[in-house]
C-alpha cells in the first residue's frame, strides 16, 4: 500500500519536472494557425497529478485503469486528488500527458547499471490475433509476432533490468522485430557494461 508520504514524494518530483519542461518548450512551440479560437483555462486536474494517478496505477494490483481510478481514487484518495474528473474526461486528458510521461520516465525515473543486467521481452497485444485485419487503431504500426505464449498482433517490449529490478534501458518494437535487434542499437546499449543475462532467444 503506497502512504500519504509516497504519494506527495511523487507528486513532488513529477511537479518539478513538469515545470522544468514547460518552462524549457515555452518558446518552442509550435503555434496554431487553424484559426479555431481555444479556452487556456487552467484544469482542475494538474498535469502533474494525472502523471502521479499514472504512475500509481502501475505500482497497484489493478487489472484496468477504469477500476483503478474510479475504485480507488475517487473512494479513496480524495485528500490527495480533491478536484476529480469524470473518467472520461480523465482518458482524454491522459493522451495529453503521455509525452510528458513518457520523458519523465526516460530522464529522471531509470535505474543504474550496476555490471549485471538482464535482458528479455514481452508482448504488448493491440488486439486478437483472429481480429488483426479488421484493426485500425494501431494499423502501420504494430505487426504480427510469435513470443513463448504464441502468435500475437502488437508490440513488443524490451527491458533490461539490473540486479536490484530497477529498469534501465526500454525500448518498444513492433511484434514481428527480432529479440536480438535492438541490442545492435548503440544508443540501447550505451548505458550498459559488465554482464548482460538473456535466455536462449537472444
Amino acid at each position: 500500500m503506497t502512504t500519504d508520504y509516497k504519494v506527495t514524494e511523487l507528486f513532488c518530483i513529477i511537479d518539478e519536472f513538469c515545470k522544468h519542461f514547460d518552462a524549457k518548450n515555452a518558446g518552442n512551440l509550435l503555434e496554431d494557425n487553424s484559426g479555431v479560437k481555444r479556452r487556456r483555462r487552467q484544469a482542475s486536474l494538474s498535469d502533474s497529478e494525472i502523471m502521479t494517478i499514472l504512475v500509481l496505477f502501475h505500482t497497484h494490483r489493478f487489472r484496468d485503469l477504469k477500476s483503478f481510478y474510479l475504485g480507488y481514487i475517487c473512494q479513496h484518495m480524495r485528500g490527495d486528488f480533491p478536484y476529480q474528473l469524470s473518467y472520461n474526461r480523465f482518458v482524454e486528458r491522459q493522451a495529453q500527458v503521455a509525452l510528458h510521461l513518457l520523458l519523465f520516465l526516460q530522464t529522471c525515473a531509470l535505474g543504474k547499471c550496476s555490471g549485471i543486467s538482464i535482458i528479455d521481452s514481452t508482448p504488448l497485444a493491440s488486439c486478437h490475433i483472429k481480429r488483426e485485419r479488421q484493426h485500425r487503431t494501431m494499423r502501420g504500426w504494430a505487426a504480427k509476432g510469435k513470443c513463448t505464449m504464441g502468435w500475437f498482433y502488437g508490440f513488443k517490449l524490451h527491458l533490461v533490468i539490473n540486479d536490484k529490478g530497477e529498469i534501465i534501458q526500454w525500448k518498444l518494437t513492433p511484434g514481428n522485430v527480432d529479440d536480438r535487434e535492438p541490442l545492435k542499437d548503440k544508443r540501447f546499449t550505451e548505458r550498459l557494461f559488465g554482464k548482460l543475462f538473456a535466455d536462449r532467444g537472444y
